[in-house]
Order: structure tokens, then sequence, then C-alpha cells
């Protein structure tokens, strides 16, 4: 009888268009087995509101996880902080798991440091917008693309942004 619910159970989740986990393996960030599909939306389960911001040198979350942060960053090319060296200009996708809270938009410079950073160029990832899986769609205030050209980041309040990723 129970073999028959579950059996009952999964044709209609089948039907519904749902699936039950197959145990399929999952690449690392790192690389290794390809994922298929909305990779950047599994990562964004897996880590939930951690409190991070993540960037990645492919599209879609896939490549190298080029680091994760809870903290500001002033500078992706340095030898100190989460993101270093090759970091810089390398992520092409990226992702907010910041927790809610007056700093929970992650502000994202075309160059590294200080008050020069937001004069170069700037945009916002809100927390509620989860991630962006393809930078190359979208540009800075200055108007230069974001693909392979992020240098530095921070926490922000929305109200200090005026600009924001889709």
């Amino acid at each position: 009888m129970r073999k028959m619910f579950i059996a009952t159970a999964a044709a209609g989740l089948t039907v519904l268009g749902l699936a039950l986990p197959t145990g399929t393996a999952h690449a690392t960030p790192a690389g290794g087995t390809t994922i298929t599909g909305a990779t950047c939306d599994y990562w964004y389960h897996q880590y939930g509101t951690d409190g991070n911001v993540r960037a990645w040198s492919g599209k879609d979350c896939t490549g190298t996880l080029l680091g994760a942060a809870s903290g500001n960053d002033a500078n992706w090319g340095d030898s100190s902080g989460p993101f270093q060296g090759a970091d810089d200009n390398s992520a092409s996708s990226v992702m907010n798991n910041g927790t809610a809270g007056a700093r929970d938009v992650v502000a994202f410079y075309r160059l590294a440091g200080g008050g020069d950073a937001w004069a170069s160029g700037y945009n916002c990832l809100k927390r509620t917008e989860l991630y962006v899986d393809d930078l190359s769609r979208n540009s800075y205030t200055t108007g230069q693309n974001m693909n392979d050209s992020i240098s530095s980041h921070a926490w922000v309040t929305a109200s200090g942004c005026s600009r924001f990723m889709s």
C-alpha cells in the first residue's frame, strides 16, 4: 500500500511539472561538473541569507567563485580581503545573500577605493533582486558595461543608490 501511495504521489507531482530530488551531483563553485539550468538559483538557495555578497568568473554563477564577503572590499585586486589579485575585473555574475536591515544593498564599483569609486561608476544589487546571472546586461552609472570590470564593492542602503541591476 505504501509503495502504491509513493508511486501515485510521484506521478501526481510529475503531472504538475514538479519532480522529486534525484540525487544529481552538483558542481562546486570552483568548477567540476557542469550544471545546466539556473545555476545562480541553485547557489542562492544553497547559501540563503548568510550575509555575504558573492561573485563568479562565469555567467550564471559558474566558473570560479571569486569570493564571498560580509563586509566591504575597497580593492578586489590587492592582497587582502575576501577578493584578491586576479579577482579584480573578473566577475561575470554576482549574488546578494545579505540579510534584511539598514545596509542590505551591494554597490559594485568600476574602480577600487574611496570616494573616487563612486565617481568612476557604480551599480547596486538589492537583496530582493537576489543575483545577476549575466553582468553584460548591466552598466555602471557612467555607461560602461559591468562584465569583467568590477574592482570593489560596499554594503549600502537603497537610498544611497541611483542605479539598480536587473
